[in-house]
């Protein structure tokens, strides 16, 4: 079946042809945007766990982005993919994208670990370009990873792209694409130049601000009497008086 005929002028392609055509796609495609749906919503329960119960929330925001049918079949060409679904999914692994920004680049690694390491989770490719750069100076955690989806007919495997990365690569990588976008293939050697040096920038960027939260948690740790000591004085916050009153009603 040839899905580049999905975006052709509708006379190329029968009335029922093209009707059934669309809806195979469309029905292909929101395997892909439940995939996305299943990420996100596990970003947003620890991003919400992290926000209530702990100190730090190393999940700033999370964005999402589904590949439009003019980009898959534009990456069909390029990879030279044969039109059928089979094929499309074997051979394009970024229709379904998730983007994660943290502040620190520790917390990069953290939010991957914490989501990976979860049962239906399954990890198929991580490429670290925080360690090893891209030579344009490209810095991202990239993760392709697998999830189950629930349709009525039994459950699914989808990829889903998952892309980590902290506030200054992000910062970057915007820019990075704009000028690219507009340029397209005929970017200004200076342009390419500049870019290169605000990657450097921004990388030395994010090794100051790790070091600056680094010191800063290290600093705030007190030795393990003083702990004890402060815990056996200070006013309980309204959690721990409730947890003490529900003793006293135990042992009443």
């Amino acid at each position: 079946m040839d899905l580049g005929r999905l975006v052709a002028p509708s006379g190329d392609l029968a009335s029922e042809d093209a009707q059934q055509l669309r809806q195979d796609f469309t029905r292909f495609m929101m395997r892909y945007k439940f995939g996305i749906d299943e990420i996100v919503t596990k970003l947003s329960i620890l991003r919400d766990e992290f926000a209530h119960l702990h100190n730090d929330n190393p999940i700033e925001n999370v964005s999402s982005r589904l590949k439009n049918p003019e980009s898959i079949i534009e990456k069909m060409s390029r990879k030279k993919c044969e039109p059928t679904f089979e094929s499309i999914a074997e051979r394009i692994t970024d229709i379904a994208g998730v983007r994660v920004t943290c502040s620190f680049v520790s917390e990069v690694y953290q939010v991957f670990d914490l989501l990976t390491g979860q049962d239906d989770v399954r990890v198929v490719d991580v490429r670290d370009y925080i360690k090893t750069l891209k030579p344009n100076g490209y810095r991202s955690l990239h993760a392709l990873v697998e999830v189950p989806v629930f349709l009525s007919d039994g459950p699914v495997p989808v990829l889903v792209e998952v892309q980590l990365r902290t506030i200054a690569m992000d910062f970057w990588a915007s820019l990075e694409h704009k000028i690219h976008y507009k340029y397209r293939q005929d970017v200004p050697q200076s342009l390419l130049d500049g870019l290169k040096d605000a990657a450097d920038t921004a990388g030395a960027l994010d090794d100051t601000m790790q070091r600056l939260h680094t010191e800063v948690r290290t600093a705030g740790e007190l030795p393990p009497e003083l702990k004890a000591k402060l815990a056996d004085n200070h006013d309980l916050s309204p959690d721990e008086e409730f947890v003490k009153r529900l003793r006293q009603l135990g042992h009443s």
